[in-house]
């Protein structure tokens, strides 16, 4: 499949590139996406949550009632979790819900995002994009002159590029990630994604050594 090659302001380069049939033309792998999206949805949690149980409640150490004769259960704890301000029986405790993936599930998970959104004609490739400083304005000429402004994009730069990034940060969909941060979420929650020329060529390498 090739593509022209587009600058900033979305005009024809005179130049083509073709997208590798072992990145962007694999037969998807459905479960290994969802694998690698769970993954990093549940790195992504914090894992601080915390209820104190009975041994960390505060109040009276007293017995309740006598053991015997009320007609009712014994009760010798004000702490207990079935009295009122009593400790969360079994409740949440701080963990870590990351698990392992192997490396090679993952590259076929992204490969697999990939063909799909070459499937669907939602890639792109600009032949390089800079900014001397942070300016948002810039960046929505960018999408601008891409036809991008109305849709969710993510722009893959061969290095991390502060001045892209920070441009980028302030549009709700908009997104700026280098060739190192790409991962199978954001490509499929793009509905299109632009790749520098430099950007493609280091992933497909990157994909195909694996």
């Amino acid at each position: 499949m090739k593509l022209k090659v587009l600058n900033t302001q979305g005009q024809e380069t005179g130049k083509e590139v073709t997208l590798s049939g072992d990145v962007f033309g694999v037969t998807p792998n459905d479960h290994a996406i969802y694998l690698d999206v769970k993954q990093y949805l549940a790195n992504q949690r914090q894992g601080t949550h915390k209820a104190k149980e009975k041994g960390e409640v505060s109040a009276s150490t007293k017995k309740l009632k006598r053991q015997k004769g009320t007609g009712t259960a014994r009760a010798g704890s004000a702490k207990s979790g079935v009295m009122v301000g009593g400790g969360r029986m079994h409740g949440p405790r701080p963990r870590n819900y990351g698990f392992k993936l192997n490396k090679k599930l993952k590259d076929i998970a992204r490969k697999s995002a990939l063909s799909y959104k070459a499937q669907d004609n939602s890639i792109r490739v600009i032949d390089a994009i800079s900014m001397e400083t942070p300016n948002t304005k810039s960046y929505v000429a960018v999408l601008s002159g891409l036809e991008m402004s109305n849709v969710r994009s993510l722009l893959v730069t061969a290095t991390t590029d502060k001045n892209v990034y920070l441009s980028a940060r302030n549009i709700p969909n908009a997104e700026v990630v280098s060739v190192e941060g790409l991962n199978t979420y954001n490509i499929l929650r793009a509905n299109n994604v632009i790749f520098t020329e430099d950007a493609l060529n280091q992933m497909v390498t990157n994909l195909k050594a694996n």
